[in-house]
């Protein structure tokens, strides 16, 4: 995943759209994935207040946004390596 500077009203803005473009069953399915491979209490909450902002992440702070990429991200690298 690309670094993005979550200050840049560009960088939040492709962030942001990223974000949007993730669909309910896509998070749900972060969500079994996250607790199957165990990352962590806060990892799979924060997954689950995405999944519930779903298509409006103008509701989440970016730093947020950013950090749940990087889960996501981090999620489809580890899918990809099995």
């Amino acid at each position: 995943m690309p670094e993005y500077d979550i200050n840049d009203p560009t960088d939040l803005d492709i962030m942001r759209g990223h974000f949007d473009m993730i669909s309910h069953d896509e998070w749900a399915e972060y969500i079994e994935l996250a607790e199957e491979r165990k990352i962590g209490y806060k990892n799979i909450n924060i997954l689950k207040t995405a999944s519930r902002k779903a298509g409006i992440s103008k509701f989440l702070s970016p730093k947020v946004i950013n950090w749940v990429l990087s889960l996501v991200e981090r999620l489809d690298y580890e899918e990809e390596e099995e």
